[in-house]
């Protein structure tokens, strides 16, 4: 189910990634600004095809499992070009919370992107996965983040605190959620 993955927007492509993605996927995770507020860095390729083989592998994990992750390209519908990635997982430091995630390269920032692939995103989490929440933690200083969250209808919950080291990157992010019924 997940590998037939096919999201569709006015503007946007949604699917899992193929092996034919390597190198433009590659090429868009080259820009160090983009993980400002991501627990990972720019990596050579050699590191990413790594990180890549694992991403497809996910696919065959059924989102039923107690664990799960995907992440999937987003295109432009009419170019084809890859503009970032999105994704529905378990969240690292909490399992039995369903994540959400986003990024966009920064050609594309400021011309909605962000909001209209999560959108679609969150349509097939409820719609197709049948998930009844979904949430999402970000950066206190991430504001572009957090008004795209917040323009779809997630409310925070609480700031993350207390978690052990091999979680420490989340510890002072601010959790947010939305239900399917809201």
């Amino acid at each position: 189910m997940i590998k037939e993955t096919n999201i569709q927007t006015d503007r946007l492509i949604i699917r899992p990634y193929q092996e034919s993605d390597l190198l433009e996927a590659f090429h868009l995770m080259q820009d160090k600004e983009l993980f400002q507020f991501l627990p990972m860095d720019v990596m050579p390729l050699e590191e990413y095809k790594d990180l890549f083989s694992w991403l497809i592998s996910c696919y065959e994990v059924n989102f039923t499992a107690d664990w799960f992750k995907y992440s999937f390209v987003i295109t432009d519908r009419d170019t084809g070009r890859h503009i970032g990635w999105c994704g529905v997982g378990c969240l690292d430091f909490s399992h039995n919370c369903k994540e959400v995630f986003y990024l966009i390269g920064k050609n594309y920032w400021g011309r909605g992107y962000a909001t209209e692939a999560l959108q679609g995103l969150i349509d097939y989490c409820f719609n197709n996965l049948r998930l009844n929440k979904l949430t999402a933690v970000v950066k206190p200083e991430n504001i572009s983040s957090r008004k795209v969250l917040e323009k779809l209808g997630f409310s925070y919950e609480y700031t993350v605190s207390e978690l052990p080291e091999e979680f420490e990157f989340y510890n002072g992010e601010l959790f947010y959620s939305i239900s399917k019924d809201t």
